[in-house]
């Protein structure tokens, strides 16, 4: 999806990264669906496909749809369903000009999708017009800011994640005001699916927890996540706080993230559920 300027192509690895390093939180909102028997799963901005993947294991019966406007991503999301021998389709559209022409399904997913556009409230009434009576829309929205590190990492200024937290969160504002028809919104997620005529509205806290010493993924998402901060917040921080970014980064440095014992990964993820009526 390129509807806000990101190249999303160019992030892929980093996508899948992310979807590996959070799945948790994925198989715990499923849990939340007991009840729902899908004939048809949308998952609208799948990205790589890690979450549609999961829900084509645990709705095997199901159509499962990858639904992105970045064709290179449906290609790794079809690489990753014959490697883990799901079945999964996949769907170029745009978000969110393509959804008048998706079918309609029982589970709509869309994780961290809604706020690239403008209008969230419009984009959730159409999120909720692809729902069949009685099937549910899953918003994956808010949560908390991920932490990795002791306050004080044994260098620099204590506190650099809050700083990196403030930083970030001034730029995300920047990025919803500088989108095409922004309409600004009281994020309440449960009463804007209410407004989209849904009920059953709630939202659900899950938390992701990595603990020290990361290995594997989590630590090269943690990496991943330290590089891409450093590059676009490199105009925001003070010296010191890019001198320990610096250091944070440097792979020959035993206090670097990719040997430190104490790295960790813990973040919440937030879904809002709503449904439509069956009359």
């Amino acid at each position: 999806m390129n509807h806000d300027g990101v190249d999303w192509a160019a992030m892929a690895e980093l996508l899948e990264l992310e979807g590996e390093t959070h799945s948790p939180y994925v198989r715990q909102a499923v849990a939340e669906l007991a009840d729902l028997v899908p004939r048809r799963v949308l998952d609208i901005g799948s990205g790589p496909g890690v979450a549609a993947c999961r829900f084509a294991a645990e709705f095997p019966a199901a159509e499962v749809i990858a639904v992105d406007g970045t064709p290179q991503l449906l290609a790794r999301a079809e690489e990753r369903a014959r490697r883990l021998g799901v079945r999964l389709h996949t769907r170029v559209a745009e978000f969110p000009a393509g959804l008048a022409d998706l079918p309609s399904a029982d589970l709509v997913w869309s994780g961290q999708v809604v706020h690239h556009v403008g209008d969230q409230q419009a984009v959730l009434e159409q999120l909720a017009a692809l729902l069949e009576p009685g099937g549910v829309l899953a918003i994956v929205e808010g949560g908390l800011p991920a932490r990795w590190l002791p306050r004080d990492v044994g260098f620099g200024r204590p506190g650099l994640q809050e700083r990196l937290d403030a930083a970030m969160a001034d730029r995300f504002a920047r990025m919803r005001t500088e989108l095409p028809g922004s309409v600004r919104v009281v994020e309440d997620w449960p009463g804007m699916l209410r407004a989209a005529g849904l009920t059953e509205a709630r939202s659900r806290t899950f938390l992701v927890d990595h603990p020290a010493p990361l290995a594997g993924a989590p630590r090269r998402w943690v990496r991943r996540c330290l590089e891409r901060q450093r590059a676009m917040l490199a105009d925001e921080l003070a010296a010191e706080d890019i001198a320990t970014l610096d250091r944070l980064l440097d792979p020959a440095d035993p206090t670097g993230v990719d040997h430190r014992a104490d790295l960790f990964h813990l973040t919440a993820k937030t879904v809002h559920f709503g449904r439509k009526p069956r009359s």
